[in-house]
């Protein structure tokens, strides 16, 4: 049984089997879900460090602005969920006309972005670089999910993809997920939107992710929508499953 079990744990970062000591959890085990406790905090109140996130996407050759929601820190953003997504009124955009606007979101886990952002673009750069090579690029501040709404209509995008930290779990501080919108506007709701999520190496793959969210990219360009209207379909391989149109 004990061979089984650790087995099983060798497979997951969930806590099972996690044994006994008299009527309680044995030391390390607690010790453990303190420190995944504490990192997933620490996630949620970490800054990201912006010149290192710009400074890689000049390098990919990407232009770059920075923006900053209506919510003035963090902890008027973590109170105030509504603020995060609309962008502060001193805040202004430089229309592009490419199709695809990229916004690179804080969200609930800066170190979620600060580790993968850079890299899952990398990689769709290298899968498909009609698509995302040049792409505007928004670094934004104590933002939630639907600021890329706001951000994608005044770059004048057909559709924004959000690259986000997710909200920390404890096997999971550093979760970063894809939010893919098509003609985005203030109003959107999440019902119109495709999400990619858990990319991380412990995860979703880099390479992995990229293939998924390249896919829907091109399919809601094709069909113009996102949301549940756009079935991922991208397992199937993308000649055979890409939409013809609308």
């Amino acid at each position: 049984m004990k061979s089984e079990i650790a087995r099983l744990r060798s497979l997951t970062p969930a806590r099972i089997g996690l044994g006994r000591a008299g009527s309680g959890l044995p030391t390390s085990e607690l010790l453990a879900f303190g420190l995944a406790h504490a990192r997933a905090r620490d996630a949620v109140h970490a800054a990201l460090h912006v010149e290192e996130m710009v400074s890689a996407f000049r390098a990919m050759d990407f232009p770059v602005q920075v923006v900053q929601s209506q919510a003035s820190d963090r902890a008027t953003y973590l109170r105030r969920p509504d603020l995060g997504r609309r962008l502060s009124n001193e805040m202004h955009l430089h229309e592009n006309p490419k199709p695809i606007a990229l916004a690179i979101v804080d969200g609930l886990s800066a170190l979620a972005v600060q580790r993968h952002a850079a890299p899952l673009v990398r990689a769709l750069v290298a899968l498909a670089p009609q698509r995302w090579a040049g792409a505007p690029v928004v670094v934004a501040l104590q933002g939630r999910v639907a600021l890329g709404d706001d951000i994608g209509a005044r770059l004048g995008a057909q559709l924004v993809v959000v690259l986000i930290g997710e909200r920390p779990g404890l096997s999971s501080p550093d979760s970063l997920g894809a939010y893919l919108t098509y003609a985005p506007r203030a109003g959107r709701s999440d019902a119109e939107r495709n999400c990619v999520s858990n990319i991380r190496p412990a995860g979703l793959g880099y390479q992995a992710a990229a293939r998924r969210i390249d896919w829907l990219a091109a399919a809601a360009l094709a069909r113009g929508l996102t949301g549940v209207a756009l079935k991922d379909d991208s397992a199937a391989g993308f000649e055979r499953a890409l939409p013809a149109g609308p």
